[in-house]
C-alpha cells in the first residue's frame, strides 16, 4: 500500500524571534496536510478557516471535504483546527495523552467559573463549554491511522503533542507540528518559544533530527533534511 502527502496550505507564525520580529505581525496559521494512505484520505491541523480550507483543497488536490475520511490533529491548540467544522463526517482524532491533558485543563477552567459564579464572564463560560463539545467529538487515536501511517509523539510544545510518521519505502517523513515550528527554527536546533515543558521539546526535535529525511513543520513548507545534526 502507497503512501503520500500534499501541503495543503502552507503555515506562518504571527511573529517569528528568528526574523528578529518582536511583536505580532500577522494572522499565524499551521501548516495543513493531506496524507493519502491507500484509499484513506487524513487531513492533518486544518488552520485555515473553512472557506479558504475548501479552495485550498480544491486547487491542490481536486478533492472535497466530504471526501476526506479522518482529521488528525497534532495538537488541540486553536490555530491547528480551526477549520474542523468543515469535516462534520469524517472522524476526528488526536493522541490520547494530548486528549486528556486538554481535558483536565478545561475541567480546571470549569471548575473555576463555577466558583465564580455569578461575576464568572459569559464569553468565557461560552468558550469553555465550546471547547469542552469540541474536545468530546474528537476520539483517542490507535498507535497507527493506517499500516503506513504511525503516530509519532513529540510531547513539550504541549503535554501530548503528537505528530505521525509516514513509513514510506526510500524515506522516513515526519509530519512534525509545532515540535519543528519552521525549517529555519529546525536548522538552527530551536524549539517553539510558548511551550509546557522546555526539556521535553527540546528532546523531541533531537528525535525528528535522527530519524527524518523530511519534515512537514508546524508552521512552514515541508523540507528534506541534507544532513543528520548532533544537537
Amino acid at each position: 500500500m502507497s503512501v503520500s502527502y500534499s501541503v495543503i496550505s502552507i503555515g506562518t507564525l504571527s511573529r517569528n524571534r528568528l526574523w528578529g520580529e518582536q511583536e505580532a505581525r500577522r494572522t499565524p496559521h499551521a501548516t495543513t496536510t493531506l496524507v493519502r494512505s491507500g484509499s484513506t484520505a487524513i487531513l492533518v491541523d486544518p488552520s485555515v478557516p473553512a472557506e479558504v480550507l475548501r479552495f485550498r483543497l480544491d486547487e491542490r488536490t481536486g478533492m472535497k471535504p466530504e471526501q476526506i475520511e479522518v482529521v488528525y490533529l497534532t495538537t488541540f491548540r486553536p490555530v491547528h483546527r480551526r477549520s474542523l467544522a468543515l469535516f462534520p463526517q469524517a472522524t476526528w482524532l488526536m493522541y490520547e495523552p494530548e486528549i486528556e491533558a486538554t481535558r483536565d485543563h478545561l475541567a480546571d477552567l470549569n471548575t473555576r467559573l463555577e466558583e465564580a459564579g455569578e461575576s464568572a464572564d459569559d464569553e468565557v463560560v461560552r468558550l469553555v463549554r465550546e471547547e469542552r463539545e469540541i474536545l468530546g467529538r474528537i476520539r483517542p487515536a490507535g498507535e497507527r491511522l493506517t499500516p503506513q501511517v504511525h503516530l509519532y509523539p513529540t510531547p513539550g510544545v504541549t503535554p501530548g503533542a503528537c505528530g505521525l510518521l509516514l513509513a514510506d519505502p526510500s524515506r522516513t517523513i515526519v509530519i512534525a507540528g509545532d515540535c519543528v515550528v519552521t525549517q529555519e527554527h529546525f536548522e538552527a536546533g530551536r524549539v517553539f518559544e510558548q511551550v509546557s515543558d522546555l526539556e521535553q521539546a527540546r528532546a523531541s526535535l533531537r528525535d525528528v533530527y535522527e530519524i527524518a529525511d523530511e519534515v512537514v513543520p508546524g508552521h512552514d513548507n515541508a523540507f528534506r533534511v541534507s544532513g543528520r545534526l548532533d544537537r
